[in-house]
């Protein structure tokens, strides 16, 4: 039969009732702590600083999400470069732009106010503003007291330094410069004073992107959210508002250079046809003043009907063929930035597109590398995409090249046919038609140039932001830091969780058996009943006719051991434990007296040779008992004595110690012994010495019916509790069963025995008991 049986406990029972058990025996130490945690999160909330947060909102063009410009505006802006919204969001979080913000609003010299409770952080509300010249060469400073007079001419630092207002000065902390704020009335008396503080802009920008937050507001649109959080709301505002800002005029810049890069391409272009054209002019001219050759003949007129389809062709060709020997010249530059628009004349469509992809990564490249290092991934693929894709251009130049050349070798031989035909017509005549050709290809690329400059220079005065601002940056009006809900509940779990750890701790480290689930996870013996903890001098605390919680609980024990097989033939009951003081001696008597009150005829032995605490306890130190039987002084008559006040209890006292007590224990007379007082009594008890510090039980458990093993509440050691099987292996104790002795109460409070019980599968019994002599 399991100890759960015996003990009469549940097997299982809920999480929320093995919690209550094991820490409502603790509860003023919660109370204490709920009450330190309340002035702890009270405190906190005093002192601690509000912020408050900003939140705007801004809507970018993403050419995967939409948000395209009108038909009209996208024909003027044909510099125009697609973005992605997540690239987007690093460039918002950049330190460069950034930094440009905490310049401008001059964030790297806060001023503050001092205060009973705690300092107040001012912005557009200080009576003086700070600009530093160079901001990188201010020297960090926590605290600098100033003081403006009342006619704003001058400042004074830490009440002891002067300097004018509204101009550049030398102070020890940098060249600063301050601006009074004529907008804040100053009053020099007042008992809360002004001070600033210098921080290096690098530093600011880091604290600033630490708090800033910028995500899309969701994977389908291409809006982007902002918020930062400030002790000053006009400030996070502001932070924010110049953040968006700085970021669109970065963008507009971009699309500037790639604009004016563009048109610096075409005028180039421009001036090298223009004077291939003024050549020309000026080769027709000599040649016709030179030759006289001012009338065209009929043949010749025929010519130039034949002809001119393939002089057009030819010109499209050498134009086409310009074009991208510009492209080749541009695209094997070692030079960054962006090349000419797609629309250039180019009109094969693979071209096309891989001009434009090549715009578009190398506007990426310039983005990601004013925000991300060298060596980042992200920008070396880029770079990667970006030599892959001139790669391609390079590739298709060449193959576009031998396609122009193998038609302009056709051209040239159809020309070649009719020029046969030109053997009549004078030499002179010839060369001026030649020329005039030459001089209509010119002219047709310089009005393809000068067409295009004109598109690049509307497309340069019509550039405007693909991003356009939703909501700009408001401040809550309750402040969003400290949470008082948050600080509270934090404080509630301060209350229970440093108690919580504490009573885990004490309890989970402790080395010394403390509940009944560790004892039945150490040992497999069985758990016969339990004994509180009660401080006594009496040797016996169960009588008849008396009540109290420990004699309800050795009767238990006496009820239990027919489970043990005690019976009228097996009436011997050997009673040991692991080491001395763990109330052995204690329980033999007092479960021998309780089983002398059912009227059976009980007799009690002190078998301790070495250190006979039952003898003590009774009294009996004096007198003879078993060692002088066991000796041959004695006979079983005359060392059996009758224990006052119990009519069916008798004792056998330990007698005089021997020298050698475990070998007396082993001699026959033991058994003589033993079997002379079964004989005689209903019950026989022993108390043996403890298994760890002699074998005189193992010896004695030979005579016994039943062994109750003595384990004391934070008292034995676990480790002893451990070896109990492997000794019982080579030893064995005859239907050992346990008794949990010297239960104490958890907690503050003396009349609640929870301890002992577990906070597992046991059932937690909880006396008021009667006023009994604790200590």
């Amino acid at each position: 039969m399991s100890a759960n049986q015996i003990s009469g406990l549940p097997k299982n029972e809920s999480l929320f009732r093995q919690m209550v058990t094991k820490y409502l025996p603790y509860w003023p130490l919660f109370v204490v702590f709920l009450i330190i945690g309340a002035a702890l999160a009270f405190t906190y909330l005093r002192y601690a600083t509000p912020k408050y947060e900003a939140t705007a909102t801004l809507l970018v063009k993403d050419e995967k999400k939409g948000y395209d410009d009108s038909k009209f505006v996208e024909s003027l802006n044909m510099i125009s470069t697609k973005k992605i919204i997540e690239n987007e969001i690093e460039v918002l979080q950049s330190r460069t732009l950034m930094d440009s913000v905490v310049r401008k609003l001059h964030l790297y010299a806060p001023i503050t106010q001092e205060g009973k409770v705690r300092p107040r952080p001012v912005y557009k509300e200080s009576p003086v503003f700070i600009e530093a010249a160079n901001p990188d060469s201010i020297k960090n400073v926590k605290k600098v007291f100033i003081k403006i007079n009342s006619s704003f001419t001058s400042v004074t630092l830490n009440n002891n330094l002067t300097y004018a207002v509204n101009e550049w000065v030398y102070t020890p902390y940098g060249i600063l410069k301050f601006i009074p704020n004529p907008t804040v009335f100053v009053d020099n008396n007042n008992d809360k004073p002004y001070y600033f503080s210098l921080l290096s802009p690098k530093e600011t920008v880091e604290n600033i992107l630490r708090v800033l937050k910028v995500s899309a507001s969701n994977k389908l649109s291409s809006v982007i959210d902002l918020s930062y959080r400030d002790a000053v709301p006009k400030r996070a505002e502001d932070i924010l508002n110049y953040l968006i800002q700085e970021y669109r005029n970065a963008a507009i810049i971009e699309k500037n250079n790639l604009a004016t890069n563009t048109l610096a391409f075409i005028d180039e272009r421009l001036n090298l046809v223009g004077r291939d054209l003024d050549n020309i002019q000026q080769n027709i001219q000599s040649y016709k003043a030179g030759s006289n050759a001012v009338d065209i003949s009929t043949q010749g007129q025929l010519y130039l009907q034949n002809v001119s389809a393939n002089d057009q062709k030819m010109s499209d060709l050498n134009m086409q063929a310009a074009v991208l020997d510009q492209l080749d010249k541009t695209v094997n530059s070692e030079k960054g930035g962006i090349i000419l628009p797609s629309t250039l004349g180019v009109n094969d469509p693979a071209l096309v597109l891989l001009i434009t992809n090549l715009n578009n990564a190398q506007s990426e490249y310039d983005k990601l590398r004013r925000t991300v290092a060298e060596n980042n991934p992200m920008l070396i693929s880029v770079t990667d995409q970006i030599k892959r894709i001139k790669g391609d251009i390079i590739d298709n130049i060449k193959s576009q090249k031998n396609s122009i050349q193998a038609a302009k070798e056709k051209l040239a031989s159809t020309n070649n046919q009719y020029n046969a035909v030109l053997t009549t017509i004078p030499q002179k005549e010839r060369q001026l038609l030649e020329i005039s050709r030459n001089q209509n290809i010119q002219n047709g690329i310089y009005q393809f140039l000068l067409q295009k400059r004109e598109e690049t220079k509307l497309s340069l005065a019509a550039i405007i932001s693909d991003s356009r601002i939703v909501n700009y940056a408001e401040a809550g009006t309750d402040p969003v830091s400290p949470n008082k809900i948050i600080i509270y509940l934090a404080a509630l779990a301060f209350a229970f969780g440093v108690p919580v750890v504490f009573i885990t701790l004490k309890e989970g480290f402790n080395k010394k058996v403390l509940f009944r689930d560790e004892i039945t996870a150490l040992t497999s013996m069985q758990i016969i009943g339990e004994v509180f903890f009660e401080k006594t001098k009496d040797a016996f605390v169960i009588e008849s006719g008396k009540k109290s919680i420990i004699s309800e609980q050795i009767r238990k024990i006496r009820a239990a051991l027919p489970f043990l097989g005690i019976s009228e033939k097996n009436k011997k009951i050997l009673i040991t434990s692991s080491i001395s003081g763990e109330g052995k001696s204690f329980i033999a008597a007092n479960l021998a007296a309780g089983i002398s009150l059912t009227g059976q005829k009980v007799i009690l032995l002190d078998f301790d040779l070495h250190n006979p605490g039952l003898s003590r306890a009774l009294e009996k130190t004096e007198e003879p008992g078993v060692s002088d039987y066991l000796k041959g002084e004695k006979e079983p008559e005359e060392v059996i004595r009758r224990v006052n006040g119990y009519d069916n209890l008798f004792f056998i006292p330990a007698g005089n110690l021997p020298d050698n007590p475990s070998e007396l224990v082993v001699s026959e007379k033991t058994k003589e012994l033993i079997q002379y007082v079964e004989n005689i009594f209903d019950v026989v008890v022993i108390d043996s010495p403890p298994v760890f510090l002699a074998t005189d039980a193992f010896i004695l458990s030979n005579y016994s019916s039943a062994t109750l093993y003595v384990v004391r509440h934070k008292y034995t050691p676990k480790q002893l509790l451990k070896r109990i099987d492997d000794t019982c292996k080579i030893n064995p104790l005859k239907n050992a069963a346990i008794i949990f002795n010297g239960v104490k109460s958890r907690g503050f409070f003396k009349n609640n025995y929870e301890y002992g019980y577990g906070y597992g599968n046991d059932y937690v019994y909880t006396y008021n008991r009667p006023k009994q002599k604790n200590k």
